[in-house]
């Protein structure tokens, strides 16, 4: 139990031990992040005892996170790439996974003026606003469906000039003028019906509409190939997230509804991550 009048490095280390013993598997690292998200203090060198209000409120903290209520909820925003974004529950966590995306999404864009971009299931807007702080001349839309998830990715859009949309991704691109886009983005739900059934204990807080992807995983990439190519100009591109097993899949749907130049890009792990297809 964390009690005041511990100094904050002696606190880092009692949540050590906690997290530890109760299987949180960044146990290290977790312990002083908490106390600094409670202090607004590095606690290697803080010298000031905690008070009962920050003794209290670092112990919820630390029964969340026992819980395994994500670290990202708890603090409430997470830095990805270059920027910081609003994050809590009811929106997909942003992932240093998906960084590729934006990466690959903006080497895409090199040599187009002001292109047009489009983030399908957007969540906190990570992806979106990923790329635009890559390409700054970018003119990025956010879609997302949930309404959980939109307070935080309205807050995130206007923090950082992108606009955002609700509306559903089947169907949506009905509302798109025909080639009119130079990129379409998407880190859509993936996760297989056996994948759903086991999640970490830390993913099994987020919600599931942002990580179900049908029975083999595949329900939205089926979609996408089929129905969102005519909303990219001539030669635009489409980059999505994927699992680490679906590349060949993925590239197989794309190929099929006649897009070109697919390929799969693998993160740092050299697992596959990303796939990219152009319009013809």
């Amino acid at each position: 139990m964390v009690t005041s009048g511990l100094l904050p490095w002696a606190a880092a280390l009692e949540l050590r031990r906690a997290l530890r013993q109760g299987g949180c598997p960044d146990w290290e690292f977790e312990g002083p992040f908490l106390v600094e998200l409670v202090t607004g203090r590095q606690p290697r060198f803080d010298e000031t005892p905690l008070d009962q209000a920050q003794a209290h409120r670092l112990e919820s903290l630390l029964q969340k996170r026992l819980a395994r209520v994500p670290l990202q909820y708890l603090s409430g925003k997470w830095d990805f790439l270059n920027v910081t974004l609003k994050v809590g529950e009811g929106v997909l966590c942003p992932r240093s996974d998906t960084e590729l995306l934006c990466q690959e999404g903006a080497s895409l864009l090199e040599g187009c003026p002001s292109p047009r971009v489009l983030d399908l299931c957007a969540g906190t807007g990570c992806v979106g606003i990923g790329i635009k702080s890559l390409v700054p001349a970018a003119r990025v839309t956010c879609l997302e469906k949930s309404p959980a998830a939109l307070p935080y990715l309205g807050e995130n859009c206007t923090a950082y000039g992108v606009d955002w949309v609700e509306g559903d991704l089947f169907g949506y691109e009905g509302r798109v003028p025909a080639g009119s886009l130079d990129l379409i983005t998407a880190n859509p739900p993936y996760l297989t019906g056996a994948e759903m059934a086991s999640l970490q204990p830390e993913v099994a807080h987020e919600p599931a509409m942002a990580l179900d992807g049908g029975e083999d995983g595949l329900t939205f990439y089926r979609y996408l190939a089929a129905r969102y190519q005519p909303c990219l100009k001539p030669g635009g591109w489409m980059a999505l997230e994927i699992g680490w097993e679906q590349g060949p899949a993925v590239s197989a749907l794309l190929e099929k509804a006649g897009w070109t130049r697919v390929r799969v890009c693998r993160d740092l792990e050299d697992r596959d991550r990303v796939v990219l297809a152009r319009r013809p």
